[in-house]
Order: C-alpha cells, then structure tokens, then sequence
C-alpha cells in the first residue's frame, strides 16, 4: 500500500482541526450531546404520546415535563435530609477543624516548622480564615451554580427541538448521501438512536442497583440518611473513576466525623469497595460496556480523551459517542477497520454466566424498546 504524504496531512489536520472545535464550542456542543443522549431514550415515550393522537410539540413538552416531574419528586423525597445535613454542618465542620489542628500538632511536634505552636490559636485562625475566605467560595459557588442551571436549561431546550425536529434533521443529514444508499444511512442513524437509548437505560439500571445496595448496606451499618448517601454516591459513580472515589469519600468522611466509633468508618469504606468492586467487574461491562460492544482499550482512551477536551462532561460522553463512531464505520468499507478496531466482537466471552445475564439483559431492553405497544 502506497502512503501518500498528502492523505497523511490531511488526517493529521483533520484530526487538530476537530479537536480545536471540541475544545473551542464546547459551552455548546456538551448541552447538544446531553441532549442527543437524553432525546434517544425519550422517543419511545414521544411515539407513545403521539399514537394517542397528539402532535409533536405537546407529545415532547408532555415527555420532558414527565421526566423532570419525577426528578423533582426525587429532589423532594431527600430535601428533608439535605436540610437535616445542612443545620448539622457547622458542628461537622468544626469536627474537621479539629481534626486537621490535631494533626497539624502531632506533625509539628516531631518535625517542629513552628515553636510554640498553640492549639486554640490554630483552631481559631483555621475557622477565621475559613470565614474570610467564604465570601470568595460563595462567589466561585454562585458561578457554577450558575453555569450548571444555564446548561441544563440549554439541555432541557435542545432536547426538546430534537425530538420535534428529528424527521427533519434525519431527513437533511440524509440528503448528504446519493439517494440509493439513503435508506441504507437512515438504517444507521436508527442504529445509532439504539447505542444511545442503550446506554441511558443500563445506566438507570446501574444507578438504581448500586444506590439500592449502598443504602441497604449503610442502613445495616446504621448510618443517618442511608438513602441519600447511597443514591448520592450511585449518581455520582456515573463518571468513572473520579466519581466513584467522590461516591465514597462524602460518607466516609461523615461517619469518621459524626460517630465516635471508627469502625462506623471503615465499614462505610469497605461497603463501598465492595459494591463498586462488583459493580465494575460485572455489572458495567455487562449492562453498559458490554452492551455497546466496545473494547476495554476503546473505553479507557474514551475517557482519558474525553477528561482531556471537555472534563468530567467528556468522561460521560465520550463513552456512547465512541460506541457511535463504530456503528458509522460499520457501514463504510473504508472505516470498517476502525470499526474493528473499536468493537470487541472479537474478543466475545462464552462462558455460562454470561450468556445467562445476557439473555435477561436482552430482555428488559426489549421491555423498554417495546413501550410504545403498550
């Protein structure tokens, strides 16, 4: 095969060129693949809605108002014990004060930085310089705060113009082909559609499984709020890695602080190893990973990409956008290398366990996908 210097260039440009979009748009374009995300696991609901007889708009103001009806409720069902933790706060965060003074004691006493280093003095400036310093935190906290309401409305507007617009959008990107093969192109974008809805649901899946078991398992240990720790560390284990460390870190840090005990702590930390331990070994790659058909090797660059373009918004995107990417180069000849490269037909496991989980996987997704027949 002959390696044109040109055709090298141009893919070496080409590849600069979209990486400096993603980064440059992406105030815009991380709503846009929220939106992309959530429009695909909405549309059954939108076709149910209207084979009731109702048109497009009303069907996809109906199915966003539904959803976000049933975050509130959840928002609701916990704002007693958020309340709870917030009238409890400056006790913990004197607790934690305390905490670092000890041992910043401990550690001067044998290396001696400061001579006649004195607790209450120390106790007094750590808390003085945390008030000064909060009209700064308050600020930087506004701002995000901001910042995240302005993207989910923005989440919220894309959503719905994508799903009132998707004949016409599918429609256009189709009139790029030659009408031959434009049948062949809507049969991807379906497909595509499919990797999306699947990978929404396995992680609905995902988060009530492990936020049932974390909450059980802190209720046994009998830690205050158990649901809400547990579905917070759930939510929160969605971005892999970092998120799964922040899941723990705030029980575990709570129940070092707030009881006497510290085995109340490290039963808190070795219930979060071992549910995440289960999860990451089974219950992803098998309910989410899995079921996109991507490789472990696809995954893993997936996220180190996406945390390098768009932070902890690529590390949650990049994974389906990459499971995406080989469903188009499926359908060229001269992509489906890459293809190859990205799936991991061949490297399928055959063992019993697997094939039986697969069986109920493939089931409840069907459950899903046939909503609209009900």
């Amino acid at each position: 095969m002959h390696l044109s210097f040109q055709k090298l260039f141009y893919v070496i440009a080409t590849l600069f060129a979209l990486f400096a979009i993603l980064i440059l748009a992406k105030s815009i374009l991380i709503p846009l693949g929220f939106a992309l995300l959530i429009s695909f696991i909405l549309y059954p609901v939108v076709k149910k809605f209207e084979s009731w007889g109702l048109n497009k708009i009303l069907a996809a103001f109906l199915t966003i108002f539904s959803v976000l009806l049933i975050i509130g409720g959840f928002i609701l069902l916990f704002s007693t014990q958020i309340f709870d933790l917030a009238k409890e706060f400056p006790h913990f965060q004197n607790k934690v004060i305390l905490a670092f003074t000890d041992v910043t004691l401990f550690i001067n006493k044998n290396v001696s930085f400061v001579p006649n280093l004195d607790k209450d003095e120390l106790f007094d400036g750590i808390k003085n310089w945390l008030q000064e310093s909060g009209g700064s935190l308050l600020k930087q906290t506004f701002s995000s705060t901001a910042a995240f309401f302005a993207g989910l409305v923005a989440i919220i507007i894309f959503t719905f113009l994508i799903l009132i617009y998707r004949k016409g959008l599918i429609k256009a990107f189709s009139g790029f082909t030659s009408e031959e093969k434009r049948g062949r192109v809507v049969k991807m974008y379906k497909s595509i559609q499919q990797v999306g809805q699947t990978y929404l649901f396995g992680m609905i899946i995902l988060i009530l499984v492990i936020g049932l078991a974390n909450s059980i398992g802190l209720l046994i240990i009998g830690i205050d709020n158990p649901f809400l720790f547990g579905f917070l560390g759930a939510i929160l284990a969605i971005i892999p890695y970092v998120g799964t460390i922040s899941g723990a870190i705030i029980p575990l840090l709570y129940a070092l602080f707030s009881y006497d005990s510290i085995w109340m702590a490290v039963a808190v930390g070795g219930l979060f190893w071992f549910v995440q331990l289960v999860s990451d070994n089974f219950l992803s790659p098998k309910i989410v990973g899995g079921s996109m058909n991507i490789n472990a090797l696809t995954a893993i660059l997936s996220l180190i990409v996406g945390a390098s373009v768009w932070g902890i918004a690529g590390m949650i995107l990049f994974l389906p956008f990459a499971a995406m990417l080989r469903v188009v180069c499926e359908e060229y000849e001269e992509l489906q290398p890459i293809a190859l490269l990205i799936g991991n037909q061949n490297y399928q496991e055959t063992d019993g366990s697997n094939k039986f989980f697969n069986r109920w996987l493939v089931k409840i997704k069907s459950w899903f996908s046939n909503l609209h027949n009900f």
